[in-house]
């Protein structure tokens, strides 16, 4: 495994719908990310159609690794021997009208995994649970670039998944959004925070650009495991931004903050009870 990687934050505006243009801006941004050295490539949310789909999402969706643009972008990734995540729209091979919000992660010998996201927001302009089936698994992918556990926006709210996937191993967490403007401020605290807690790497990144009225804020970042911020994107504005991660940085971070060795497993049972009873 290396012990030093270069990431590329690949910020990019979609066009709803269509596949063929957010493929070529894919495949642009992931060449370009390799010319500058990286080995991990991460677009954002849906970044395959868009994130403000609605009914045309049945028509867009494809089953995955199988789906034709996964893999198109397959071949990208072995061509450019790079590892690129990204949101793609998921449909069940077992039942077409199923559809997941997934995370898609290729390597340089093709696909790797996926992660359907888990929390699926539906309140004021989110609809997603109206489309969208609940993912239920939390992987952690062993890979030459380190252990990377994925997750997809809201999921950053609900510190449980990130604290599952950091005892699972995940030395990175990796954050791929579709975040409006005006949960900037949630996001941009939250992040941070999930950093901190779990004293791992977090990379977020953000689609930009505007769908159907809603204006997405961009800010993609790479967090340390102290909170520090080790590269930020533009705010609003397309952007390719390479940051690097030196996983030599988790040791020191869990000696100055052990929050893992002080964790109380005890409370986990007592989470259960009164969640299972809201």
């Amino acid at each position: 495994m290396l012990k030093e990687i270069n990431v590329a934050l690949a910020q990019i505006s979609c066009k709803v719908g269509d596949k063929e243009h957010n493929l070529d801006v894919m495949k642009r941004n992931i060449k370009q990310a390799k010319n500058q050295g990286a080995n991990l490539v991460v677009f954002p949310e849906l970044a395959l159609t868009g994130y403000v789909c609605r009914d045309i999402l049945y028509e867009l969706a494809e089953p995955v690794p199988k789906g034709k643009s996964i893999r198109r972008l397959e071949e990208v990734a072995k061509n450019e021997d790079i590892h690129v995540v990204f949101g793609a729209l998921e449909r069940s091979e077992k039942a077409h009208a199923t559809l997941y919000n997934t995370a898609v992660l290729l390597g340089p010998n093709g696909f790797i995994g996926k992660y359907q996201k888990m929390h699926l927001p539906t309140h004021s302009v989110f609809e997603e649970k109206r489309y969208f089936r609940l993912g239920y698994q939390t992987p952690v992918f062993e890979t030459e670039i380190g252990k990377l556990g994925l997750i997809i926006c809201y999921d950053v709210f609900f510190p449980e998944i990130t604290r599952l996937l950091r005892l699972k191993g995940s030395q990175l967490i990796i954050c791929i959004s579709a975040s409006p403007g005006v949960r900037r401020e949630f996001f941009e605290t939250l992040t941070v925070a999930r950093a901190i807690e779990n004293t791992a790497f977090l990379v977020y990144v953000n689609l930009v650009g505007v769908e159907n009225g809603l204006q997405f804020w961009g800010g993609s970042r790479i967090v340390a495991p102290t909170g520090k911020i080790v590269s930020q994107a533009k705010y609003d504005e397309e952007d390719l931004v390479i940051g690097k991660i030196a996983y030599a940085d988790l040791k020191q971070a869990e000696t100055f903050v052990p929050t893992l060795r002080d964790l109380r497993p005890e409370l986990f049972n007592l989470l259960k009870e009164k969640a299972e009873n809201l």
